[in-house]
């Protein structure tokens, strides 16, 4: 029995295709016949033959790039994927609330799971910044002025609230034959890239463009407000798009994978800014954390040491003391966002075994 879900991957969940798995979530596509009957028995409000997929978000964390581990068996960080969930249903619920869009998520029926509609992602990964700081601010310290073909003047300083919402999106995938844009993956691009090749990116109309910047940014300030209600500052988030069909069976561009989490945002306490400090309720704390350990920290931020990074990341064990640390960091700011206590399992296995045996019939 584990506290924490390390290993997200194995589960007998019924599906003809391979699991996709990322550093932190990993994906079982459902069947067809499971996707009907779930849409049928659960009342989804999609269309009838709409392909769905489970989600599942392990407690693994990862930064620079790598994934880390603690002592006392802490593969991962307990209630970190839990947070993760109840932080983004709880923001994709307000965005369609308030009107902007919908989101992937159909259903949560557990902490670690959700049920998703199977979206066609847009291939951008769009990060809005309200703040200069991480490797924008090390960027700019290093010299650079243009950042995804918007210019910042001099002067600024670290941590220095920008005078509007900066949007700085990169590639999702290494684009290939696109003029202008490098052959590798997240690379930094302009807005007058997307318009150039914005068939190559996934969007169904050039006009959407606009659509995908409007729910950008209608996002990040509803997030933003609500934050500052809880005397939180919305620092900077990463946003991901993607096209599914209604219950109209007509296309439409939603939110999906994560928004407004600690791993996906930082959030820096109100009150310690306007003093001069930075206190970070999000992962940067750990980022920050891990650059005092090593002995090397270019090590980590390099890009180009990326083999040798991981290889240092496989032979280290981080402090059980950090890791129960990003704990209650991240269990605080999701209570605090949702207003409801977290719910953490004992043994996530076994429950989620359960679910998806008993409640959702989807074991083979």
């Amino acid at each position: 029995m584990s506290r924490v879900l390390d290993t997200n991957n194995d589960f007998a969940v019924r599906t003809r295709e391979p699991v996709h798995s990322g550093k932190v979530r990993s994906v079982y596509w459902l069947t067809p016949k499971d996707s009907a009957r779930l849409i049928k028995e659960r009342g989804y409000d999609v269309v009838a033959d709409a392909p769905l997929a489970l989600m599942m978000v392990s407690d693994r964390i990862s930064a620079f790039e790598c994934l880390w581990r603690g002592e006392q068996g802490l593969d991962g960080v307990p209630g970190k994927g839990a947070a993760l969930n109840s932080i983004s249903k709880h923001w994709f619920d307000q965005f369609q609330a308030a009107g902007l869009a919908r989101s992937h998520v159909l259903e949560a029926p557990h902490p670690l799971v959700w049920i998703v509609q199977r979206a066609e992602p847009i291939k951008i990964e769009a990060i809005a910044r309200q703040y200069i700081t991480g490797s924008m601010w090390r960027a700019y310290h290093d010299g650079e002025r243009h950042f995804c073909g918007i210019e910042l003047p001099d002067g600024l300083a670290r941590h220095q609230r920008l005078t509007k919402l900066l949007i700085t999106p990169s590639t999702k995938d290494v684009m290939r034959g696109l003029v202008g844009i490098p052959e590798v993956d997240d690379v930094n691009i302009a807005r007058s890239d997307i318009e150039r090749h914005w068939r190559a990116f996934g969007f169904h109309k050039v006009e959407h463009i606009a659509i995908y910047e409007r729910l950008l940014a209608e996002g990040f300030e509803l997030i933003s407000g609500a934050l500052a209600d809880a005397n939180q500052l919305f620092v900077d988030t990463k946003f991901e798009f993607g096209y599914a069909r209604n219950r109209a069976g007509e296309q439409e561009l939603i939110y999906m994978d994560e928004v407004g989490t600690p791993d996906s945002s930082r959030i820096w306490e109100a009150a310690a800014y306007e003093h001069g400090r930075v206190i970070d309720n999000s992962k940067e704390a750990f980022r920050q954390a891990l650059l005092g350990l090593c002995p090397d920290p270019e090590l980590l931020l390099d890009k180009r040491r990326l083999l040798e990074r991981q290889q240092f990341a496989k032979q280290t064990t981080l402090p059980e003391s950090l890791m129960m640390s990003v704990s209650t960091t991240y269990r605080n700011i999701a209570e605090q966002i949702t207003g409801a206590e977290l719910a953490i399992s004992d043994n996530p296995r076994a429950e989620i075994n359960q679910l998806l045996a008993d409640e959702l019939g989807l074991l083979d």
